[in-house]
């Protein structure tokens, strides 16, 4: 038997000549089908034809395709799962929706899976996405990989529906909140901490540069593995370059971008840099690399309230609180989650 063509979301975009949160917007609609294999997401070339085929008769009059949303209005069937009790949201002001189950039925389904688009880098999402896959067969979660600010963004423009975020407004201290006013305005959503953990710098085993805190990042011919623009910990590197009077071009290497902690804990591991910003975690990982907690920083989870995501919704809230995520989450060192599962802001 011969294997069947696939291909990734990357491949999608280019063949279709759109962007990559667009395929996943398509996934998640139901209106291109798609499947897992490990953390990636690939798509038959059977199901690309018939998602091309079904596009060209929609430009025929009086024809339409219904989608998984206008089949079921939330693609999810109120039921009888593990999570039963009372709602964990606050009525919605004005326009409330019928009260919907708390819980998530794992039942037979006359839908398709509604597809829930999870953006970030976090090994703690893998964690929630498991436990969600085992409660319910009703959503089917994907993961977009992004960082905190461009993961808002994808948030306001639909294109994602619970995305992580860790962003450090300097000016008062404060975590997410600032950032998610501001680019989520107008839209009702509930914002609740997934975890706490400490972040800081990468450096060279035994500190050969000496570096401390903040102020240290001054001291001249340092190299720098920087993240991405819109990560969190780009974020939390740029605002305190300002709140200290650092240029940014001081640092050398300071344009040089790397996707992940991993990334950047390697540069400075293998001596091709002398210091990151990033995770405790990564550093256990690579080796070779030491690191000086600066910041406790809050990890927190941004879902958007519409009648059609309240029960999912609850079903996140309740895997939040549960012992079982919170014990899978405590086997990481440095996680804190204390506050876990609590509802931070809502509208």
């Amino acid at each position: 038997m011969t294997e069947e063509q696939s291909y990734t979301t990357e491949e999608i975009s280019k063949l279709l000549k759109i962007s990559k949160l667009t395929v996943y917007d398509l996934i998640k609609k139901g209106d291109l089908v798609a499947y897992r294999v490990g953390k990636q997401m690939r798509i038959d070339a059977t199901d690309l034809e018939a998602y091309k085929r079904r596009s060209k008769q929609l430009q025929s009059p009086g024809q339409r395709i219904p989608t998984p949303d206008q089949t079921s209005a939330s693609g999810i069937q109120p039921g009888h799962g593990d999570f039963q009790g009372t709602s964990l949201l606050s009525p919605k002001p004005a326009e409330s929706a019928p009260a919907i189950a708390p819980a998530i039925s794992s039942h037979t389904m006359t839908a398709a899976p509604r597809h829930l688009v999870i953006t970030g880098q976090d090994v703690s999402l893998d964690i929630l996405m498991r436990h969600m896959e085992k409660h319910t067969r009703d959503i089917r979660p994907l993961r977009s990989f992004m960082g905190s600010l461009d993961g808002l963004i994808s948030m306001y423009r639909g294109e994602s529906d619970l995305v992580s975020t860790h962003l450090l407004d300097g000016d008062n201290g404060e975590y997410n909140l600032p950032y998610i006013r501001k680019i989520l305005t107008g839209r009702s959503y509930v914002v609740v901490n997934l975890l706490s953990r400490p972040a800081g710098l990468y450096v060279q085993r035994g500190n050969p540069h000496h570096l401390h805190n903040w102020t240290d990042l001054s001291k001249p011919e340092l190299r720098l593995a920087n993240r991405e623009k819109g990560s969190g910990a780009r974020v939390l590197l740029d605002e305190q370059l300002r709140l200290h009077g650092i240029p940014s071009t001081g640092l050398i290497g300071y344009e040089v971008e790397e996707t992940s902690h991993m990334g950047v804990a390697a540069k400075v591991s293998s001596g091709e840099a002398d210091v990151g910003v990033g995770i405790e975690k990564a550093t256990r990982l690579v080796g070779q690399v030491d690191f000086i907690p600066l910041v406790q920083e809050r990890y927190d989870l941004v879902m958007l309230r519409k009648q059609d995501n309240e029960a999912w919704i609850e079903l996140v809230l309740r895997i939040l609180q549960s012992p079982e995520f919170r014990q899978e989450l405590q086997s990481f060192e440095g996680y804190d989650v204390s506050r876990t599962g609590e509802m931070l802001y809502q509208t």
